[in-house]
């Protein structure tokens, strides 16, 4: 796991200043502590920071050809690189090292542009071709590893693997995007493939960028997609042993490594799943760490410590304390503009209990997209039955009126509030699923905006990142539907953020057996019937887990990686939040509207409704506002901002 950095003249053929390309590859220096490269050559800067994970002796980078006239900087694992050397020494390539890194550039020469489709793994990396005068930019499938680039004014290209890189650069422009802040305060993330900066990039999942020097700079090609045809015709017993030996080829492939491995193991179904595949293929324990909450409501590591004795592991538990939120700033910082999901905090920890013993961790993550685990997707598929009895013409206006008119339920269940449920029969199945994940509702953005933010918007609302991503589902069956919006929206932006950043501020590596795309697209064959049966979520993987699994473990309510934010905020957190959505911070962008944040923090403290995902969302805001350079011109939508 590294991280990458660089910069190539799209016009000409420019020197680049070694102290810029220093300040910007240092900058990432915790993605990669244990070596730093640099490549210069008129028109083109290539920076590397290294964690050292496969072919410790020969592996690093910038790495070239045989001429020296293909280089590349790379972030991630090529998991089947050992199955390219052969082919590829066929076609008369030379290996010099032991490295997946050289499969990249060999591949390039060999297929062009769709070498990509040759690699399984996880990546980000950029390619340089001085006889193509050429720049090559992918990153993997589901978006494990981020990367983020910038076409500046001059005609520079820049690139790294974090955001913190390219705004060491003075030519950035770090004006914050209104649509970006839109979408901050309904995601808690801001979506591929906008950044908070106006002038920054990241390149979505699934994407290839070539940029040829004198050529103008075209849009992002997708290299690939998932489908969901849902045609597979296997029995549940046949798909059952089938994705067994899929995970277990998918685990053993995130197993190779020349330092210490571990798992995490936080007592759900998918880390347990991943755990007890290890040990079923390693001689050696399976090096285990999970976090505990001293909140008995929060703490699932009774289950964890279930999986690891039955398997024998070496076991790692440390417990967060309930008020553990002095990591407030500490996030902001590292995750370089706004996010929102308060579950970085114990991420974070598990992270760094990880490094303590391991450099290589293994992870669930990606399960509850592609085997239907979500408990909001059975609310989901409920609403469908109900709005596929009516026609949108019909629903509109009756479930429309009576939701206005209904009085609001917030203190009960889901499932009794009424005009919650009108609501959503109202809407279209984008619209309902949109207004489901949303941290604050269309109409609560509309009030907490102030009238002058609303019209930087322009009308634009955030839901366009959906029915973008809607209109390439390819699917009308409503489970696959909401599955395909996760996999190009929450998982990318919310969840695969949220690990990479908290690993790597720890240099560890992270890997995700179930986001392994073979199985991912097997996965999207296998029936909804098969993912989700009687309301049970996951349905087939729990089956096929059950000879390996406590039944407790596979069979109990989901919990999540939460915190108790609701009670910080009306007791340790009290007077913190008030300050920071109230100060002066905040107050100084002119994005707000200060009565209704009035309105969120004296319902939330009273008790009278539970605001507190708003709340956080609000101080991490402000938390990144203040790690901006206060050398800045004062904080405001459209001003030049820099990070800290």
């Amino acid at each position: 796991m590294c991280g990458i950095a660089g910069l190539f003249d799209t016009r000409g053929k420019r020197d680049f200043d070694r102290g810029l390309m220093s300040r910007m590859n240092d900058i990432q220096h915790h993605r990669g502590p244990d070596e730093g490269g640099y490549h210069f050559e008129p028109g083109v800067a290539l920076a590397h920071r290294r964690l050292s994970i496969i072919d410790l002796a020969t592996g690093q980078q910038p790495l070239f050809n045989e001429d020296g006239s293909v280089a590349v900087v790379f972030n991630g694992e090529i998991y089947n690189f050992q199955e390219l050397v052969p082919e590829l020494e066929a076609l008369g390539h030379v290996f010099h090292t032991r490295s997946d890194t050289e499969v990249i550039v060999h591949a390039w020469e060999a297929w062009g542009e769709a070498c990509v489709h040759r690699f399984r793994g996880m990546f980000a990396f950029v390619l340089h071709d001085r006889q193509r005068e050429t720049l090559f930019l992918a990153r993997d499938r589901l978006g494990v590893k981020p990367l983020f680039y910038a076409l500046l004014a001059d005609g520079t290209l820049a690139f790294g693997s974090e955001l913190k890189v390219l705004t060491q650069h003075p030519g950035l422009d770090r004006r914050i995007d209104p649509l970006a802040v839109e979408e901050y305060f309904a995601l808690g993330y801001i979506a591929e493939p906008r950044t908070i900066f106006e002038g920054a990039r990241k390149l979505g999942p699934g994407e290839s960028l070539c940029i040829r020097r004198g050529q103008p700079v075209v849009a992002p090609t997708r290299y690939w997609d998932v489908r969901f045809t849902l045609d597979n015709p296997l029995s549940l017993g046949d798909a059952c042993a089938e994705l067994t030996e899929r995970l277990r080829e998918s685990v053993r492939l995130r197993m190779i490594s020349e330092v210490p491995l571990g798992a995490f193991l936080s007592g759900g179904v998918d880390s347990s799943a991943v755990v007890a595949t290890m040990a079923a293929l390693s001689d050696a324990p399976v090096n285990t760490c999970s976090i505990g909450f001293a909140d008995p409501r929060f703490n699932e590591s009774e289950f964890a410590r279930m999986v690891a004795e039955r398997y024998r592991t070496n076991h790692h538990v440390e417990t967060v304390e309930s008020d553990d939120f002095d990591l407030i700033d500490t996030l902001a910082a590292l995750y370089d503009e706004p996010y929102a999901d308060s579950s970085a905090i114990p991420t974070y920890r598990v992270c760094q209990l990880a490094r303590k013993h391991v450099t290589v961790a293994l992870s669930g993550d990606g399960g509850d997209e592609s085997l239907g685990g979500y408990r909001r997707y059975r609310l989901h598929l409920m609403e469908e039955r109900m709005r596929s009895a009516l026609p949108l013409g019909v629903r509109q206006p009756l479930f429309g009126l009576l939701g206005r008119l209904y009085p609001k339920a917030d203190w009960a269940p889901r499932v009794f509030r009424a005009k919650t449920t009108f609501q959503a029969l109202a809407r279209d199945a984008v619209e309902a699923y949109f207004h489901s994940v949303s941290i604050l509702r269309r109409d609560m953005r509309s009030q907490l905006f102030s009238a002058s933010f609303r019209a930087q918007l322009g009308g634009y609302d955030a839901i366009e990142v959906f029915r973008r991503h809607a209109a390439a589902a390819g699917t009308d069956d409503p489970l696959a539907f909401i599955q395909y919006l996760d996999l190009k929206t929450y998982l990318v932006g919310d969840i695969n953020t949220k690990v990479d950043r908290a690993s790597m501020a720890h240099s560890l590596e992270v890997r995700e057996p179930l986001m392994d795309h073979p199985l991912v697209e097997w996965l999207a064959t296998l029936p909804s019937a098969l993912k989700m049966k009687g309301g049970e979520g996951k349905y087939v993987f729990k089956r096929a887990m059950e000879p390996m699994l406590p039944h407790d473990v596979l069979y109990r309510p989901k919990m999540g990686f939460s915190v108790p934010l609701a009670r910080w905020f009306r007791g340790p957190l009290k007077q913190r939040v008030r300050e920071a959505v109230l100060g002066g911070t905040l107050a100084s962008t002119g994005i707000f509207n200060r009565p209704y944040l009035e309105h969120l923090l004296d319902a939330h403290q009273s008790g009278a409704r539970d605001y507190s995902a708003p709340l956080w969302t609000l101080m991490m805001f402000e938390a990144f506002v203040r790690n901006l350079d206060r050398a800045a011109a004062p904080v405001a939508a459209g001003a030049d901002l820099a990070l800290a």
